[in-house]
């Protein structure tokens, strides 16, 4: 029968093996091209598996809760003799835990990893995933015993039950020779630890008046990555109260005019970032992250945006080299990230990448916010409720007092390599641009 087989995909540099996590056809169901087969979960991304094909499934090859590594054949289907499709499947409908907000609902991401702190190489060439390398730092394993380690992956690579085993046969006795002893751990700086697959000891009880809800899978994931981050990093928070009453205005001008030309609306999340972009080239030191004691400096300017799933949960989708794009492009651009959040269409690629991430908890209603940083950025903006104030004005025939719009805004960052002088002037001049708005700029 003409068949093709159904390939576990990519989904990233760092990822090299995907847990099923539901089949949504079972064998013998018929399956449409680009027709959801089954969703997946990774360390950082939940996905559907689309089909690349028409025809019947016929076989499954792992069931659920079964972890696999990618480009192997998941399932069979029979085309039926329509014409096949080989490549490998699109991954969609990803959802990434995003950076949490302690006065608010989370934000992710998410966050997201770029692949120079999500894989980590020895002289050798040999990649580990953080995944293992949070377990080696854990376990006290030496890379040396590390290298040591006959992988079961792909090419080679040492999974998860690889490093597991060998923790459990060291524990028992059961190693052939003795591990070399060496001083130094595994210590990976940018690593987040995953711990939420670990089982308590006991069963805990609770009163019967209390009912006890475990966490979704993303739950899960998101408070995680916030504890890794608060580990992670020193955070530290700098405020700064922002005249946006121009921005008010000029927005109020041409939103109409906007959506009629354009179809798009046009809120103040691009009017943000092209801010924070000006910003960021003013202080290049915060397009950065850290690999233990090494900083690197970031060349691309890829802003992340807080946008809200359908489930109530956010995540940060990133917009890639967000310097290359004038007010319209990031009109655009957030846009269409914001309706295909919503619509569960983001792609493992739209959340990658980011290097500083920006956050309206004014859409919450809230005033400001203490972000918590995207790891492994080393900041994160936290924009407030835009709200009437009356306001000391400096004219000059003396002060007066009128009616402004003001803002606050929340800059968090890692105090291991930003200081409160940079994290303040940064979040100053973030609002200087703020203020300095031009009346008579033209959009269109």
């Amino acid at each position: 029968m003409p068949a093709t087989d159904l390939i576990m995909p990519k989904m990233g540099e760092s990822i090299m093996e995907a847990k099923i996590l539901r089949w949504l056809k079972k064998e013998g169901d018929m399956i449409a091209i680009d027709e959801a087969v089954l969703e997946i979960a990774t360390d950082k991304v939940d996905s559907e598996v689309p089909s690349p094909v028409a025809g019947k499934l016929v076989k499954i090859n792992f069931p659920e809760g079964e972890t696999v590594e990618i480009g192997k054949a998941i399932a069979v289907i029979d085309t039926g003799g329509a014409a096949a499709v080989v490549t490998a499947p699109v991954v969609t409908n990803a959802t990434v835990p995003a950076t949490e907000l302690k006065t608010s609902a989370p934000v992710a991401q998410t966050t997201a990893a770029n692949s120079a702190s999500n894989n980590h190489q020895n002289g050798e060439g040999r990649f580990y995933s953080p995944l293992v390398l949070n377990i080696a730092r854990e376990e006290g394993i030496s890379m040396v015993e590390l290298e040591s380690l006959s992988g079961t992956g792909q090419g080679g690579r040492v999974t998860k039950k690889d490093i597991l085993q060998f923790v459990d046969d060291r524990a028992n006795g059961k190693l052939s020779s003795p591990a070399p002893a060496v001083s130094e751990p595994v210590v990976v700086a940018a690593a987040p630890a995953i711990t939420h697959e670990a089982k308590p000891a006991a069963p805990k009880s609770y009163p019967a008046n209390v009912e006890v809800v475990e966490m979704d899978r993303m739950r899960k994931l998101i408070s995680d990555h916030m504890v890794h981050s608060t580990h992670t990093s020193a955070h530290v928070t700098s405020f700064v109260e922002a005249d946006v009453t121009n921005i008010v205005l000029w927005r109020d001008k041409w939103k109409n005019k906007f959506k009629e030309k354009e179809g798009e609306n046009l809120t103040f999340t691009p009017i943000f970032i092209e801010a924070l972009v000006k910003t960021i080239k003013d202080f290049p030191n915060i397009n950065v992250s850290l690999d233990g004691y090494n900083i690197l400096m970031k060349k691309d300017i890829n802003v992340g945006m807080a946008a809200a799933l359908p489930s109530g949960n956010l995540i940060v989708p990133v917009i890639k080299n967000a310097d290359q794009l004038n007010l319209l492009g990031l009109v655009k651009k957030v846009n269409d990230l914001a309706n295909r959040a919503r619509q569960n269409k983001l792609k493992p690629d739209d959340i990658e990448g980011g290097t500083y991430t920006i956050s309206n908890v004014g859409t919450f209603g809230n005033v400001m916010g203490t972000p918590i940083i995207n790891q492994p950025q080393v900041a994160i903006m936290a924009v407030g409720a835009i709200r009437k104030k009356p306001v000391v004005i400096e004219t000059p025939a003396g002060d007066t007092i009128g009616i402004r719009h003001m803002m606050f805004l929340s800059h968090s960052y890692d105090h291991r390599i930003v200081d409160g002088a940079l994290g303040g002037m940064f979040v100053r001049k973030f609002a200087d641009y703020l203020e300095a708005w031009d009346m008579n700029r033209d959009v269109l």
